[in-house]
């Protein structure tokens, strides 16, 4: 196990994920149920399930594509995604 890459995919899920929408939509469904383990459990699930995704997919893509090439394909999609965001289109 490669901790140093272990920490810093911590690290940097944990401020990314800090206040964004999903945290949001999981103090919502706490303040509406008397159920916090059952949001908990299945936040949780659901926050390990994609990132299953993300890693299987890019296991895959990174077979097929340059890591620098995935690096900025990522980087163009953030930027697109930001100036929808923007615009409000998303």
């Amino acid at each position: 196990m490669d901790w140093k890459v272990m920490g810093t995919a911590f690290l940097t899920l944990f401020l990314a994920e800090l206040g964004d929408k999903t945290q949001l939509a999981v103090i919502t469904m706490t303040a509406n149920t008397e159920s916090k383990a059952a949001v908990f459990i299945g936040a949780s699930a659901a926050l390990v399930v994609v990132t299953l995704l993300g890693v299987l997919v890019g296991g895959v893509l990174s077979q097929y594509v340059p890591t620098e090439w995935l690096q900025r394909i990522v980087a163009v999609a953030f930027i697109a995604i930001g100036i929808l965001m923007l615009l409000g289109k998303l």
